[in-house]
């Protein structure tokens, strides 16, 4: 799936079902659901799941809890445009696909 397929998937009223959980709860970040895209990575102890963690409670103004999920994910404060961020997330998700069954 590319950014622009994963963009024209908000549309759609659930996440597709191959998405791993980071990318679903980015996906529910951008359709405006941030307690439900939470939900979906508040106990995930991969890198990818802390990352998307961490952005969602720097979304949420949590900027210290944002710090140590950052930290715990091995990155240092994402800086940028929320937006974008959530954009640079996507992106690097989608690169790795769905994973394997």
């Amino acid at each position: 799936m590319s950014p622009n397929e994963f963009k024209a998937s908000l549309t759609l009223d659930e996440p597709p079902k191959n998405f791993p959980a980071p990318l679903s709860a980015l996906w529910w970040d951008a359709k405006g659901d941030w307690p439900r895209a939470h939900n979906l990575v508040d106990e995930l102890e991969s890198t990818e799941g802390m990352a998307v963690h961490a952005y969602l409670h720097r979304r949420e103004g949590s900027l210290s809890n944002a710090d140590y999920w950052y930290s715990r994910a091995g990155r240092i404060f994402y800086r940028s445009v929320l937006d974008e961020e959530r954009q640079a997330l996507v992106e690097g998700l989608l690169q790795h696909g769905p994973p394997p069954k």
